[in-house]
């Protein structure tokens, strides 16, 4: 069931039936090249981390599984997250390598920061990205976030970016 639609995407929530395209997605080392994550190293265990995941239970809301509606395909994840020592809502996404430069990322993250406004009541949302990656960077920007500061972890720099809501 779809949480969020947009023109060319259903975003709806992850589920364990979600774990080959989650492993497979996350055994891309390009894709996960500037994200600081480690892949699964079996199917296994990301279907562990999908059955194990209580993002939407704790908190109404998580990273969505990013379907095209045009054929049904996983396309990758998009979402928000709340880290509760900051006390900050994320916007994060991760796709297929095939499915980069389509709009699909900006896409599905505009989407994610309206429901946050619109249906959460978020009063800003933060987006992290390496420098090195500038097509994340560039999404991040197209989807109105704002450079706010960088900083360093893992011994790479990192530059933080915010939105806030208008109301």
């Amino acid at each position: 069931m779809p949480v969020i639609e947009t023109p060319r995407l259903y975003l709806r929530e992850l589920a364990s039936g979600d774990a080959e395209c989650f492993y497979l997605l996350n055994a891309d080392p390009e894709v996960m090249r500037f994200t600081g994550d480690v892949p699964f190293e079996r199917i296994y265990e990301s279907m562990v981390f999908l059955e194990k995941y209580s993002h939407y239970k704790d908190y109404g809301f998580g990273r969505w599984a990013v379907i095209r509606k045009a054929d049904g395909q996983f396309l990758g994840w998009c979402g928000l997250k709340y880290t509760p020592d900051t006390n900050e809502h994320d916007i994060g996404f991760r796709f297929y390598r095939k499915y980069w430069n389509n709009g699909y990322a900006t896409e599905a993250a505009k989407a994610c920061i309206k429901y946050g406004f619109s249906q959460l009541g978020l009063t800003a949302i933060i987006g992290r990205a390496m420098e090195a990656n500038t097509a994340s960077v560039k999404v991040l920007e197209k989807a109105g976030l704002v450079f706010e500061k960088d900083f360093e972890a893992d011994v790479k720099l990192w530059l933080q970016f915010k939105i806030e809501n208008e109301k």
